[in-house]
């Protein structure tokens, strides 16, 4: 099976084109990232991650790139393909701001006239063996009509709001810690939305199940509130990670999460799971805010005011780190982490039982 490494934006016309693409006969890793920094920084670890992979494929989908980005990738994929390499780049897109880079190069095809979607799924059917549902080709026209906000397509656009609404409103699951996982649940969500295409007042029909969807999506056995399933669900995933994860803090062993938020139902419910393994648990935000929780083992309250110069209960804390970039990749962010509690432990006092 060939394979292919997928980058798509963020949006509903982002994942969609995902979507689609699931459909063909490729062996698909797929990635994610906003426009920006985050851009080049998933390209870069598309590289690294087919270092020692001789033939590819690369498509990048409702993503432009500015003349530099364009530059620098058109180079190293030359560089790697003169050195006996097979690596094929195409960038569908239909930002008009790319349109620099579509006149140079060969690789980078640009419609401002079709959603990034559209495009895609026109180019698989031309170039590639798609499977497709029997549902798909009127989704896409679903995604193109919201995408290019055609209002006067009144059917199609409507029920696009609504899945526009799914995806960005669909944050449980955190997308830098969780990025495959993130990107399943959305798939998962929009495929069972498409099916639901041809109901009557489909848009409503969909808009009024969206939480239901959700629960379902979490729900192992029990029923319970969305809060509560996603925090098992969560925790589970946690359960997998917990080497990689893990950071030690003046003798305390804590577990260091990234853009998960929800800290006092989600930390809570990771300590209580695994009190005998882990004193403290501290969750970074892209801008560096940060929120502590223990059960009882250390004082986060100092943590915190070691690292951030924060503060809080003993039990329940927070702060904000000065200096702190954001990232889009865990291992990235946990070094930074690293730098810093490497600082504070030879500059602070030891925590000792006492503070707790």
């Amino acid at each position: 099976m060939k394979k292919m490494y997928h980058l798509s934006h963020i949006d509903l016309d982002g994942y969609s084109c995902q979507l689609v693409m699931g459909y063909t006969d490729f062996e698909i890793v797929s990635f994610n990232a906003n426009y920006g920094a985050e851009v080049k920084e998933k390209l870069k670890q598309i590289l690294e991650l087919s270092n020692d992979e001789n033939e590819f494929s690369i498509l990048i989908s409702d993503l432009n790139l500015n003349e530099d980005e364009s530059k620098w990738l058109d180079h190293e994929v030359n560089k790697r393909n003169q050195s006996g390499k097979k690596i094929t780049l195409q960038l569908l897109d239909h930002h008009g701001t790319g349109q620099v880079s579509a006149n140079k190069y060969d690789w980078y095809f640009l419609d401002t006239a079709r959603c990034a979607t559209q495009i895609v799924y026109d180019f698989a059917k031309e170039n590639y063996q798609l499977n497709e549902p029997s549902w798909l080709e009127k989704f896409v026209h679903v995604v193109d009509a919201v995408d290019l906000w055609h209002q006067e397509k009144t059917e199609l656009f409507e029920y696009g709001k609504v899945c526009m609404k799914l995806v960005s409103d669909t944050r449980e699951l955190s997308r830098v810690l969780f990025a495959n996982e993130d990107r399943e649940y959305k798939l998962a969500l929009l495929k069972e939305a498409a099916s639901m295409i041809n109901d009557s007042d489909a848009n409503i029909s969909l808009d009024e199940k969206l939480h239901k969807m959700k629960k379902e999506y979490f729900k192992k056995e029990d029923n319970n509130t969305l809060d509560n399933l996603v925090t098992a669900h969560i925790v589970e995933l946690f359960a997998d990670k917990r080497e990689e994860l893990t950071i030690y803090y003046k003798g305390y062993k804590g577990f260091l999460t990234y853009g998960v938020g929800n800290t006092s139902i989600i930390g809570n419910g990771f300590l209580v799971k695994f009190d005998d393994e882990f004193d403290f648990i501290v969750d970074v935000s892209s801008r560096g805010t940060m929120s502590l929780r223990a059960n009882n083992k250390v004082s986060v309250s100092s943590i915190a005011k070691e690292w951030a110069n924060g503060g809080g209960h003993p039990n329940a804390s927070g702060g904000r780190i000065q200096g702190f970039k954001e990232q889009y990749r865990y291992d990235k962010v946990k070094e930074q982490i690293q730098k810093l509690i490497v600082q504070k432990e030879a500059t602070t006092s030891v925590l000792t039982p006492k503070e707790v």
